[in-house]
This record gives C-alpha cells, structure tokens and sequence, in this order.
C-alpha cells in the first residue's frame, strides 16, 4: 500500500493493534449502551397510557358517583379506592366532604426515602443518575397540601376551568409517579342542586417497578456482551497480534544479521493469513540464507579463480625483465596474453551472472516460437568450421506449437551454451541431437551429445559456478559458468534445467530444458 493511499492509517496508526481491536469492538458496545435511552422512552410512554386510562376510569366513576344515591356515594368511593388503589375525594365547592382514606385502610402509603433500606437508596440514585445521562423527563414533586380545601388543588381548578376530566403526573418523595386527576360530577339533591368534584390520587409504582426491571435486564445483557466482547477481543488479539510479534521479532533478528540464527515459526496449524505470512516470510528467510550463502561461496570462488592467472600474469611480467631469451620471452608474452584473455573471460561471464536476478526482474517477457529460436542455432552451428566435423540434428513438431514467454535473448544464450557445452565433449563427426516438444502445458527440449557423458553423482555439481569438468581441455579456457549462467536464467523464466540419461542407453550427454507453454 502507497503511503499516500486512501486507506492508510493516520491517527489511529500510532496505537497497538491489541488497542485498536478492544477500540473497535467497545465502540460497537457502546452503541449497544445507548440503548438506555430507549427505557426513557419505554417509562414516558407506559406513563402516557397510564394517563389516558385514569382518564377513562376516572370519568366512569364520577358519573356511577353522580348518578348513585346521596346515601351510597361514601361506601362506592370507597370501594372504587380500594379496588383500584387509588384515593378518592369529593369536593363541594371549596369544602371536602368526602375522603375514602376516612372510611378505611389507605390504598397506598407514600413511602419516606429516608426510612427504605440501602438497596432502595441505591435503587433511586441509579434512577437519578439514568435520568441525568438520558435527560429524562422530570416530573414536579407531590406534596399533600396541609389546607384541605379545593385551592390548594389545581387539578380542581383546571377541571372546573375546562369542565373535564384532567390528569397530572407528579413524583412521589421516593420517585414513583403519582397521577393526580379531578373530574366534575353534578349531584343533585331534594332541594338544591351543588357542583361536586372528584379528586383522585394514585401511586403507579408499577410503572417504576417495570422500568427498573427492563433496566436490570438490559443491564444484565450489556455487562453479559461487555464481558463477552472483552474476552473475545483479548483472544482475537491474542491469536492475531502474538503471532505477528513472533514474527516481527524474527525479521528483527533477521535484519540485524543473524539470517543463520533466527526460525521462523510456520504456523502448520493455521490456514488463514497470519498462517500464510509466517510461512512465507519463513520461505523467504530461507530463500535469503541460501542466497547469503550463495554469495558468500561465489565471492570466495571468485578470488580463488581470480588469484590463479593474478597469479600467472605476475609471474610472467616479472621474469619477462629478467629473461634475454627471445624465445622464452616470446613464451612469457603467450602466457600473459593468455591469462589476460582468461581474466576477460572471467569477468565478462562474472558481470553477467551477477546482474542475471536484477535484470530478470526486469525484463518486458514477450511471445515467441521457440522451434524458430532452435532452427537458427542450429543453422548457425552447422556452418561453423572449427568444430572438428560435430555434426547437429534438429528434431521438431509441427511449426507453431512451441510458444513461449521469455527473453528471446537470454534463452539463447542458454541454448547457445548448452549446443557449445554438448559439441565440445563430442568426438569427432559426433552427432549431437536437438529435439523440440510441447504439450498442453510445456515446452521441452533435449540437446543429446555422443561424448562421454555424465555420471549421476556429478550432474548437480556440474551447474555450481566455476566448476569445470574438463580434464582434456586447456587450462583456463573454459570459466565454469557456462551452466550456471543457463540454468539462472531458465529458472527465471518459471523453467528447469536436467541431466538425464540418453533415451538409446548409448554413451552420452542429454540436457532436458523445460518452459511453461504460453497461451494463445
């Protein structure tokens, strides 16, 4: 990802991943958590449908009240208080005449806060705390007024005003609501008639009671998912960030130096990403160790080739001063025209494998027949004249059928080295062989000499770098990188490169070449 991508972490890039993953997941509780406002809502509106049912009620019993007989108007408000828990008075005017709390037990009993047990206490004070943090509605105190006259009353005064029914809602001294409601009723006696009107008060605790158990529930749910979302979040951190420290750690001592020191851990058991990372930065570190020694052996092949025609060349120059034979001084002049050309060797084919990788990487690959790269070698070798008579056979299918992806370039560089490779071990009038194959899913080709072949235990040496098998050779003609240099860029092309046995069981050489088919 670019550094300046749309999805690179800014502010929260400084936090632990441990941190970011508790940071996320009580975010999304705290969503959860608002649902507490939801229980004000809930109590407004259990309060409003109590409102509208006192209402109702309330007006049934003024009227079975008024159109009850003057005698029987006590025992029924007492009955409906009782029934219904609620506190009936009747007001003549100012004066109360009637009051159901008089004619027997009290309904309900408006209990003191400061006489309920701690647990009401603390009941309360959570209530008080919901309401701050919701913003709850606050409903005004009820008081019972000391002048017991419909003054003191302005539920009275507001029905008598509208000439209906109406209903407060009030707080008890313990929180509860009190729905204060009055209604007029017309009581008509033998010799005058008089405006009455019913007061009525009613403690709904279990408007409280329900809230504060919804309260409890949702409580119950939220500590039940915080706890679980905290668990959840340690073990997700747990599975994820500790593995990713062992990692880093690793690639720490990695890059300190100590590639030789450090296991990667692999992860077997795990199938997901962290499981794919480790083993590929456990891949890698692999990869790095044997490029490391790979450098390391090349750079101490490299001075030890290097020091051997130093060496000869120094040699030869210092006793060129000294020698007055012109003969000898011509043969001193041979070995050092030899040894230069033998360093110019070296380096060239040096600076090529060297810069192999990187250009590899590089390289634009393009679509080519491969049967058209061979046919031109071979053209080219046959009219050689320095190759004492080695004659060369190209087997091929039909044109066409041989497509590749690559660097035209390089892979006959590889099949140039392995035509020279396979014609120099070869007697004289040898043959050497160059069969063309595809399939449905690669290209094969087999160079085939008739030299003396290679044995088993030495057809992987025979690819490392400055390695030369070649006991009839002159000394320093060839650099031993020939084969290392092809295989390098075959394996770059997604390829590989095999010594096998000739197919007729005949003395011999056959190097196997085989590349991806590339698509039509």
């Amino acid at each position: 990802m670019r550094a300046d991508s749309p999805l690179r972490l800014r502010w929260s890039g400084r936090w632990s991943l441990t941190t970011r993953i508790l940071a996320v997941n009580i975010l999304a509780l705290a969503f959860l958590v608002g649902s507490f406002g939801y229980l004000d809502s809930y109590r407004m509106q259990l309060i409003e449908a109590r409102t509208e049912r006192t209402a109702r009620e309330v007006s049934l019993m003024a009227a079975a009240i008024a159109a009850a007989p003057e005698a029987e108007r006590a025992r029924l408000a007492h009955a409906f208080g009782e029934r219904y828990e609620r506190r009936i008075r009747l007001y003549a005017g100012d004066r109360l005449i009637l009051d159901s709390f008089a004619l027997g037990p009290a309904a309900y009993i408006l209990r003191d806060p400061a006489e309920e047990p701690w647990q009401r206490q603390a009941a309360r004070l959570l209530d008080r705390a919901f309401d701050r943090i919701v913003d709850g509605v606050r409903f005004p105190p009820f008081r019972e007024p000391l002048d017991q006259s419909a003054r003191a009353w302005p539920e009275i005064t507001a029905a008598r005003a509208a000439n209906q029914t109406q209903v407060f809602v009030h707080a008890a001294p313990d929180r509860t609501p009190m729905l204060v409601s009055a209604a007029n009723l017309h009581a008509r006696g033998q010799n005058d008639a008089t405006s009455i009107t019913m007061l009525v008060t009613e403690n709904a605790r279990d408007i409280t009671r329900t809230t504060r158990s919804e309260r409890w529930r949702l409580a119950l749910v939220i500590i039940s998912v915080s706890l679980a979302t905290v668990l959840l979040s340690l073990f997700l951190a747990r599975t994820i960030v500790q593995p990713l420290r062992g990692l880093a750690r690793a690639a720490e001592r990695v890059k300190a130096g100590r590639a030789r020191d450090v296991v990667v851990p692999r992860l077997p058991a795990r199938r997901d990403e962290i499981g794919y990372l480790a083993r590929a930065l456990a891949d890698m570190t692999q990869t790095l160790r044997s490029r490391i020694d790979a450098s390391e052996t090349f750079a101490a092949d490299l001075t030890h080739e290097l020091k051997n025609p130093l060496a000869s060349l120094r040699s030869a120059v210092e006793s060129i001063g000294r020698v007055t034979d012109p003969a000898l001084r011509d043969q001193l002049l041979d070995i050092v025209q030899h040894d230069a050309e033998r360093l110019d060797r070296l380096i060239t084919d040096i600076a090529e494998i060297s810069r192999l990788d990187a250009e590899l990487t590089r390289t634009r690959f393009e679509r080519f027949d491969i049967g058209t790269l061979l046919e031109d070698l071979v053209r080219a070798w046959s009219a050689r004249q320095d190759i004492q008579g080695v004659r060369f056979a190209y087997a091929r299918q039909q044109r066409g059928t041989a497509w590749v992806m690559g660097d035209k370039d390089r892979l006959a560089r590889v099949f140039h080295n392995l035509i020279d490779n396979a014609q120099s071990f070869s007697p004289p009038e040898g043959l050497v062989t160059i069969a063309l194959a595809a399939d449905d899913r690669r290209v094969t080709v087999r160079i085939t000499d008739e030299g003396p072949g290679i044995p088993r235990e030495s057809r992987e040496m025979i690819f490392r770098r400055f390695h030369s098998d070649r006991p009839d050779s002159p000394f320093g003609r060839h650099s031993g990188l020939g084969l290392g240099i092809a295989r390098t860029i075959v394996e770059g092309h997604g390829g590989r490169i095999i010594v096998d046995d000739r197919d007729d069981a005949q003395s011999g050489a056959s190097f196997r070449v085989e590349l991806p088919l590339a698509a039509a």
